[in-house]
């Protein structure tokens, strides 16, 4: 579940964060209960960029709709929680 902090985290902020986290993981220097920590904290900020994109799209959706007839293309389906952090880096 987000913390308080997370919920009001720009995607930018979120993201940066997300970043850090896989890099300090991956980088295999972490003691594995501070790991286990750090990832559940990274779910949290993906939760925290998916609700964000999510909103964004809907916001597009309503933008993008002609004479009131939505033209909107399915978006692609998200990759596993696992893959979740490396899908979202540009």
């Amino acid at each position: 579940m987000a913390k308080k902090d997370d919920v009001d985290l720009p995607f930018e902020k979120a993201l940066a964060q997300l970043e850090a986290i896989v890099g300090q993981i991956a980088s295999g220097k972490v003691a594995l209960e501070e790991s286990l920590a750090m990832y559940e904290k990274g779910m949290d900020l993906v939760r925290r960029c998916r609700a964000i994109l999510e909103q964004a799209e809907k916001r597009l959706e309503i933008l993008s709709a002609a004479d009131g007839v939505l033209h909107a293309a399915p978006m692609p389906k998200p990759a596993p929680a696992d893959q979740a952090a490396a899908s979202i880096r540009p």
